[in-house]
């Protein structure tokens, strides 16, 4: 069918909205509430525009398209009403962009800007909320919030949570969690992809900035900092460069000028987990161990697992995450080699994510008082930092990571994508298994973006039956096939985010899906072009086992790189 926009002619097809067939052609009309891909709401109204044949004001992201219909987008009626609407959310939300955390990427405020807002013609009681400081990763802000529902959505339909709702009624609606009380009450698992649907600073990370200038400032600490697989393909956005940009030479050296007297690649520990975890993949295979194998490196699943899926807890890995056996590592074995007190070292680590603040305080990372990692960044913060320091990210001469945790292979940068960890594992696990490498590193069946992924892969006289799932929701799904009797997979990888960390709660507010894309693509070409593409010959790791270690699953590595999940309750 067609439809005139604009007096122009629009191929549309049945069943799309005004919003789907503007969006495909250029035509840009603003939106808060809509969330691409998910069924609409028209909650906002921001979206309207005039359907001619009627004389209305439609919401061109919920209304469907008809045959010879006509739609005007930026008539005086259409922008008077999008202008009202701005102003009557701005009538009761705080007066304090210069002080609020998304000053200068928040989405009412753009549109305030777009619409001319320029005086306040309509005058509303202020919103006056305590804020919510109670969870280790999340701030809520409920003065800020516009209602749009966006988080809500997001926390129920993708990560299947549901940690925050609707509540009360009529005028004095807000968006909490049950009874109005802490989200550490909650079942939020602090994933923050409510943080990145957010349209303005109503959710936000709990900064840890203030500790680690602290720790910079103290001439008696040794402060250590690691990065993420995901966070060197990342950064370039928050600085205008372009999307997926590998920035990892430049970062080292910028977070040297800060002040971090060592920089590790949390790579290097990326292969140390696959080193352990395809060791204990092997060991339940052979001793009828619990399978499926679930792996452990998103603390957000594993918090889920431990509140919705507890009778899975036994076929979760005992392997920390990257980060914490880095964080572990530090403070023994290199604490030693710099004969340095683990006490006088402070650990920091960059994160795509907002959930490794979350598990960097689990009781289970702490030993003796001292923690295996201090303080965690994620991407928004570092780039605070790097701003707060005067650092030019744009004329800076690139730099190497620290030895001996530095140097990794390109199965640990995969880590950073959906599937990464998957096929880092399933590489080491063939050659353990068989003793020769696999003629095609590439597992093409676990790359890409998609929620779910699938294949069954033969090692030796083996075949086993691999799973990558991002997404709880899509998690859920899964594990309840199993438990209706699925016995056919073998090994399944989880991460909380869609995508995977490239994705996570802890990145560049306001990126697309080709970003997101951009930035797996670039994890893929660094496999495709470094020389080391499996963990089990990374030679750092090898000399850590040999030196420290000893073997995978020994006592050593089991009482410093495992640890046990257990049932969590949920208070509210």
């Amino acid at each position: 069918m067609n439809i005139e926009v604009n007096n122009k002619i629009f191929e549309a097809k049945a069943g799309e909205t005004i919003l789907d067939v503007m969006n495909r052609n250029g035509i840009k009309v603003p939106t808060l509430c809509h969330m691409k891909n998910y069924f609409p709401s028209g909650a906002c109204r921001m979206c309207v525009v005039e359907h001619e044949n009627t004389g209305r004001l439609v919401t061109s992201c919920s209304y469907p398209v008809e045959e010879g219909m006509k739609v005007k987008t930026h008539t005086t009626r259409v922008i008077e009403a999008r202008k009202m609407i701005v102003e009557l959310l701005l009538s009761n939300h705080p007066d304090d962009c210069l002080y609020c955390v998304r000053n200068g990427n928040c989405t009412l405020q753009d549109l305030a800007v777009e619409h001319h807002v320029t005086e306040r013609r309509v005058s509303g009681v202020k919103n006056n909320f305590n804020k919510d400081l109670s969870s280790p990763s999340i701030t809520r802000d409920p003065d800020k919030c516009i209602l749009c529902g966006r988080c809500v959505r997001v926390c129920e339909e993708v990560m299947g949570v549901s940690a925050i709702d609707y509540i009360n009624r009529g005028s004095k609606t807000l968006i909490g969690t049950s009874f109005n009380k802490g989200l550490n009450t909650s079942s939020c698992v602090n994933c923050g992809q409510c943080i990145m649907v957010c349209p303005t600073g109503a959710l936000s990370e709990k900064c840890h900035l203030n500790e680690i200038q602290m720790a910079l400032n103290n001439p008696s600490k040794k402060v250590v900092i690691q990065y993420a697989p995901a966070i060197s393909v990342s950064l370039a956005e928050e600085f205008g460069m372009e999307p997926g940009r590998d920035v990892n030479g430049i970062m080292n050296a910028a977070l040297r000028k800060i002040g971090f007297d060592y920089v590790f690649d949390t790579s290097f520990s990326a292969d140390l987990t696959i080193m352990e975890e395809s060791a204990e993949l092997i060991h339940r295979i052979t001793n009828n161990g619990p399978l499926p194998l679930i792996t452990s490196c998103c603390p957000a699943w594993v918090k889920y697992a431990e509140e919705f899926s507890v009778d899975f807890l036994p076929n979760v890995s005992s392997c920390k995450s990257p980060q914490q056996m880095l964080g572990a590592i530090i403070k023994s074995y290199f604490a030693e080699k710099i004969a340095t007190k683990p006490e006088d070292i402070y650990s920091v680590s960059i994160m795509p994510c907002t959930a490794k603040k979350f598990e960097a305080q689990r009781e289970d990372m702490t030993h003796q008082g001292i923690t295996d990692v201090d303080a965690v960044m994620t991407t928004r913060e570092l780039a605070q930092l790097i701003r707060l320091y005067g650092v030019d990210m744009h004329n800076i001469d690139p730099e190497m990571t620290d030895s001996p945790h530095g140097i990794r292979s390109s199965a640990g940068k995969l880590f950073g994508g959906s599937g990464g960890v998957m096929e880092a594992a399933l590489r080491t696990a063939y050659f353990k298994l068989t003793g020769k490498e696999l003629t095609e590193f590439k597992i093409h069946a676990v790359r890409g973006l998609t929620g779910r992924k699938e294949t069954q892969i033969r090692i030796g006289d083996l075949q086993l039956g691999i799973a990558v799932v991002s997404g709880l929701q899509n998690a859920k799904i899964l594990l309840d096939e199993i438990r209706d009797g699925r016995n056919d997979i073998h090994f399944i990888e989880i991460m909380a985010c869609p995508g995977g960390c490239i994705a996570g709660g802890g990145q560049h507010i306001g990126a697309d899906e080709s970003a997101i894309m951009s930035r797996l693509k670039s994890l893929y070409d660094i496999d495709d072009r470094d020389s080391i593409k499996v963990s089990h010959k990374n030679p750092e790791v090898i000399e850590l086992y040999e030196k420290f270690l000893g073997e995978p699953l020994g006592h050593k590595s089991h009482d410093l790189l495992h640890t046990e999940y257990k049932k969590r309750d949920v208070p509210l």
